[in-house]
């Protein structure tokens, strides 16, 4: 009755480990994608940084960088207790997993929370971003985000192309009678800005402000999926540490 006892015991250990083991592998490449959505946010959409006020949105890709190399450092560590077997590097992949989800916990109340306010301080920096910094001696790289913003998104002013108007830039000599910037226009020519027609520049309802804020919201979503998701894996894996921790105990004492 003991050995089929002890061999029910090392049966049900050894498919829990094989669980645990098939989920710290999704756990990690959870991690893997968490972290290239912060390098990506970064390197792919950095042209856009310089016209946000606030710091959240960089703030935030710094974030999922550090999470996503925790959360692989920590599957790395799982890797490792599940295979010795070692209550305690299990204890330690248990809490390491508990820091983590109560990480991203903070994290998704500060992002739903910041949101707005993120919201509200675009759309007043960045009319006055247009009007009054756009082409100025001193502000190369927010004139160059302006027009990567414009290009990408195919807009024109912060809410429509008649904000322009009021632009220190192309009230000046050195827009030489341009109407609006030149990466207005559907087709980017030398002075094409001069010509503010719907046939030749982007005229779109809400201007690059809907556009940007689309973007923003989009991308928050994108964050918050891949976060609940790793978040639910780590739920079923501190779970199945528990469940493994005690096995051990009840098999080797």
């Amino acid at each position: 009755m003991a050995y089929c006892k002890t061999e029910q015991d090392d049966w049900l250990l050894a498919h829990l480990k094989y669980l645990l083991f098939i989920f710290n592998f999704f756990f990690w490449v959870g991690g893997a994608a968490v972290m290239a959505v912060g390098i990506w946010t970064l390197v792919e959409k950095s042209g856009y940084l310089s016209i946000l006020a606030s710091s959240t949105f960089p703030a935030s890709a710094y974030i999922l960088i550090f999470a996503g190399a925790l959360v692989v450092t920590t599957g790395f560590l799982g890797f490792g207790a599940i295979i010795r077997e070692q209550k305690g590097c299990l204890s330690m992949y248990f809490c390491l997993l508990l820091v983590i989800f109560l990480v991203e916990l903070v994290a998704g109340v500060l992002a739903h929370v910041y949101y707005q306010r993120l919201s509200d301080e675009l759309r007043q920096h960045l009319n006055s971003t247009l009007t009054e910094h756009y082409g100025q001696p001193r502000a190369a790289e927010i004139t160059a985000s302006v027009d990567r913003l414009q290009q990408d998104f195919k807009c024109c002013g912060s809410n429509s192309s008649a904000d322009w108007q009021h632009s220190t830039y192309i009230l000046s000599r050195e827009a030489q009678g341009r109407r609006v910037p030149d990466s207005c226009c559907k087709t980017v020519v030398a002075r094409c800005g001069q010509r503010a027609h719907p046939s030749n520049i982007y005229k779109v309802e809400g201007g690059c402000m809907a556009k940007l804020e689309q973007f923003l919201a989009d991308h928050l979503l994108l964050m918050g999926a891949v976060g609940i998701g790793v978040a639910c894996l780590q739920i079923c894996g501190m779970v199945l540490t528990c469940c493994l921790h005690r096995r051990l105990q009840q098999h080797f004492y």
